[in-house]
């Protein structure tokens, strides 16, 4: 019952955002737990083809640059990577952004931003490789939609990312919708809501040593994630370990949910 509960092998899977932070954690995580290839997008070509050459070390990886936050350039990618595959049973929706502004200082710029790439974005595509998850996808192989919330999304603290905080919420009940309208195509629809991890988005705090120590002390565990920490959580999802596991949101955030 144990073999293979955790392999990716011969799965075909998608990350965006993963030429770096989370989304590559995630993509190196499923080549190494045997995964046939893994798609990594993101709107900067130098670093996503950079990242697809670095994770090649692990399996095989291919970058297919693109802004998938509009229309055309989301489009551009689907069109490409169906020209490549015939299905794909995973897809990791990591793409998102952040505009920190105190309340009454937000911009509706800022506020439209993080909502078009956060919540809109993840919808679009999804619904856009729709016809790939399903191709593949039975009772007894289900293709896995995995969405990248965040405590944000569940806590009442915004930390002046009042967009953020909302959009998050907002992709937490879209996974829960979602799941309920694939669950007869045989495509499971998941979130992982991580807390402090080690990203771009956050350096602003793990650069200021005073601030990320006074952190670690509201962290019931006391320590930032690890890569393994979401990417294992990922591979669960993704594998047949996660086979009746649809609709759910799953902190990784070291209990820090729990008590905030």
């Amino acid at each position: 019952m144990i073999d293979g509960l955790f392999s990716m092998q011969d799965k075909v899977c998608v990350v965006t955002g993963g030429s770096r932070g989370l989304g590559a954690f995630m993509a190196q995580g499923f080549l190494e737990s045997g995964a046939k290839r893994v798609y990594i997008t993101a709107r900067k070509a130098e670093a996503c083809v950079s990242a697809a050459e670095e994770l090649s070390q692990y399996g095989e990886c291919i970058a297919i640059p693109a802004d998938i936050s509009n229309a055309e350039g989301m489009q551009t990618f689907v069109s490409e990577l169906m020209s490549r595959e015939s299905h794909i049973d995973v897809l990791v929706n990591n793409a998102g952004t952040g505009w920190g502004a105190p309340f009454g200082q937000v911009p509706e710029k800022g506020w439209d931003k993080v909502m078009d790439i956060n919540v809109k974005s993840p919808f679009f595509l999804t619904q856009a490789l729709a016809p790939l998850l399903r191709a593949a996808a039975s009772p007894d192989n289900t293709a896995s939609v995995i969405n990248i919330g965040s405590i944000a999304g569940v806590v009442g603290n915004a930390v002046d990312n009042f967009g953020y905080a909302a959009s998050k919420s907002a992709i937490h009940q879209l996974t829960r919708v979602l799941s309920t309208e694939l669950a007869n195509d045989h495509i499971r629809v998941n979130a992982i809501a991580p807390g402090r991890f080690y990203s771009k988005m956050t350096e602003f705090l793990s650069n200021d040593q005073a601030a990320f120590e006074e952190e670690l002390k509201t962290i019931p565990m006391h320590r930032w994630g690890e890569p393994s920490d979401i990417a294992g959580v990922a591979i669960m999802l993704a594998s047949k370990a996660g086979a009746f596991i649809t609709g759910q949101i799953i902190a990784i955030d070291g209990g820090t949910s729990v008590v905030n």
